[in-house]
């Protein structure tokens, strides 16, 4: 891509979209970002003020459900690429308040598809000149899948069998993207990754909250015993794997992302107790104050990820272990919390 390409990241300035964007600007110096967020609860700017100065990052507060905005963001910037994270994603909040994550994650979903549409072109299967190659990307989630058993891995062939709201509005999302590739020939890509953690993520969030509550000297609540599994994706590892899709993927393709590091609730609990009691010891162990809480409703069991598609097609590999990865997550937020 030469200078005078532009893409669009929706979300930016959240946990995921703020690790791209950051990610994105130092890897493809010569690509614009017009990074587009509501910046609700879980969209900061201090997530990006490391690149507050970058002439290559203009950052735009909007709801991606505004046509009219969205109208004038594509007229305006000549975008050649759409990457879209903007996105409700907390399964506790679907529970309580649903209506917002039906409005942005489908609404949203929709408008940002239909503007596209409309500046790239012509017709059905037909770009304008000079947008062939147009491209855009939906960020997506495994939890779109339903729960696994003991065994098993979802692929990028499972049946969807959400079973939260949000998952729900994301499942919904995925199939609006799909329709307008085999409608339209929009040239579109999906990825659905595991459980991200990392630097940047809100603190409503498990990793998170772990940690806070473990230095506020807090009881550090675990539904129900603990033994729900997850697969855990370091941020980073997920943003390159979001680039090559982007960059290198078959248009109207999906591919699942995942860090093939499967671990239960308990074992994160007691995993960040032990580094914070090597690198924060207090009088007692951390590990005393991991306290167990009513389940909520329609847990899920478990997520495991097959990343081989995107691992053989497009030769991502991630980068950390959980082991590695939670050391330097825990790191981060400490000097965070310290501040």
């Amino acid at each position: 891509m030469n200078r005078s390409k532009t893409i669009l990241i929706s979300g930016g300035a959240g946990f995921i979209g703020s690790n791209f964007v950051n990610y994105h600007l130092k890897t493809h110096t010569n690509i614009r970002i017009v990074n587009l967020d509501k910046l609700t609860y879980a969209g900061e700017l201090s997530n990006l003020k490391e690149i507050e100065n970058n002439e290559n990052h203009i950052f735009i507060e909007g709801d991606i459900c505004n046509p009219y905005l969205t109208e004038d963001l594509f007229k305006k910037y000549n975008f050649s690429g759409v990457i879209h994270f903007a996105a409700e994603s907390h399964v506790d909040n679907s529970i309580s308040k649903p209506d917002e994550f039906i409005r942005t994650n489908v609404l949203g979903t929709f408008n940002l598809l239909k503007t596209a549409k409309k500046y790239w072109m012509n017709e059905p299967h037909v770009f304008k000149k000079g947008f062939e190659t147009n491209r855009f990307h939906h960020i997506s989630t495994d939890e779109v899948y339903g729960s696994l058993g003991d065994t098993g891995l979802f692929s990028e062939d499972t049946p969807y069998a959400p079973n939260s709201p949000y998952s729900a509005s994301k499942a919904s999302s995925d199939f609006i993207v799909r329709s307008y590739f085999h409608t339209y020939g929009m040239n579109v890509v999906t990825t659905n990754c595991s459980n991200n953690y990392g630097p940047k993520q809100h603190e409503e969030k498990l990793i998170p909250t772990i940690i806070k509550k473990a230095i506020n000297n807090e009881p550090i609540p675990i539904y129900g015993d603990g033994n729900n599994i997850r697969d855990w994706l370091y941020v980073e590892d997920h943003c390159i794997g979001i680039d090559l899709a982007f960059q290198k993927g078959r248009s109207g393709e999906t591919y699942n992302i995942g860090g093939e590091n499967e671990r239960n609730n308990l074992y994160i609990a007691n995993k960040i107790c032990d580094i914070l009691n090597s690198l924060a010891p207090k009088d007692r162990s951390y590990n005393e104050q991991i306290t167990f809480v009513k389940d909520r409703p329609g847990h899920d069991f478990r997520y495991a990820i097959d990343s081989s598609k995107i691992r053989k097609e497009l030769g991502w590999q991630p980068e950390e272990n959980f082991e590695s990865g939670i050391e330097k997550t825990v790191k981060w937020y400490l000097n965070k919390f310290s501040d």
